[in-house]
């Protein structure tokens, strides 16, 4: 969509620009600083915009058909935060939601950048003080139905069990591995065996941690199969979901295994699992493993 200066939309519309500058401070979408006029957050949102001329320096532009009776309230955008809160969420996971399904990306100084897949779904790029950029959305983005499958997806909420999946209680794990099927399937397309395995690889695939499902230990005589293995960091990811007495027995052999043969571990439990977002960085971090 075209854009034009401020002086130049007050020329279009027949206004004195001293009129449209004032008006526009009026309603919040400018503020001047040093004489020289600044967009606001709720300017932007409007589709104000700063750019940069040789000639003439840093000025504000607008959309050619701005919309001059349009009210912008700070109740009608939300922050990353504001969404996370809704969900039990940190921010940095609900942007790796946003980051996953392409509506925002990484800057190369720092903080996120909205693609035109998120303008289109009602982001907003904005400046923090720091210079940073970030995104805050339409309130509309609560309804969006892809959001909301993916958000649903980092809450285990879209993690239904299939049809045919089984009861099986009773068997190791490593008998539930040979005994029966993959039935989730995983943002990133692997077929994992649980609703909880599916949680942790979607954690991992959308904070950009590469790593592999059922990966066998290396150097044994038995086959002996991790939960999750990341190459950075030889770290093995275990889940320790079920109690019966079979499955405990494993259980303890395979810790015993891990602790012989000096791999790092990271265990996790059901508990675990509402507070993925604090846990699993935490233990990540002690292999040298970061989550931006």
């Amino acid at each position: 969509m075209k854009q034009i200066s401020t002086t130049a939309l007050a020329k279009e519309r027949n206004l004195e620009p001293k009129l449209l500058f004032e008006a526009l401070k009026e309603k919040g979408w400018i503020i001047k600083k040093d004489d020289h006029w600044l967009l606001t957050k709720e300017g932007k949102i409007v589709g104000g915009d700063m750019i940069y001329n040789p000639k003439y320096g840093e000025y504000i532009v607008w959309p050619i058909d701005l919309d001059l009776s349009n009210k912008i309230n700070k109740t009608d955008t939300l922050t990353s935060t504001q969404i996370g809160s809704q969900y039990k969420l940190s921010a940095q996971r609900v942007n790796a939601q946003l980051a996953e399904l392409g509506w925002i990306e990484k800057s190369n100084v720092g903080g996120w950048k909205l693609t035109q897949f998120g303008k289109k779904n009602g982001g907003y790029e904005l400046e923090a003080q720091t210079g940073l950029p970030y995104v805050v959305w339409n309130t509309e983005i609560l309804k969006n139905d892809t959001f909301l499958s993916s958000i649903n997806a980092a809450t285990g909420d879209n993690y239904n069990a299939p049809n045919n999946a089984v009861e099986i209680k009773g068997l190791t794990s490593d008998e539930v591995r040979l005994k029966y099927e993959t039935l989730y399937r995983a943002q990133d397309g692997h077929r994992v065996r649980s609703r909880a395995e599916a949680m942790i690889d979607d954690y991992l695939y959308t904070n950009g941690i590469v790593h592999a499902y059922e990966r066998a230990l290396p150097g044994l005589e038995e086959i002996v199969l991790s939960d999750f293995y990341i190459p950075k960091g030889k770290v093995y990811i275990e889940f320790w979901g079920m109690e019966d007495v079979k499955y405990l027995d494993r259980k303890k052999q395979k810790k015993e295994i891990y602790a012989r043969e000096g791999f790092n571990l990271i265990e996790l439990t059901d508990e675990d699992l509402k507070n993925l977002d604090d846990i699993l960085p935490r233990q990540l971090r002690k292999f040298g493993i970061s989550v931006s």
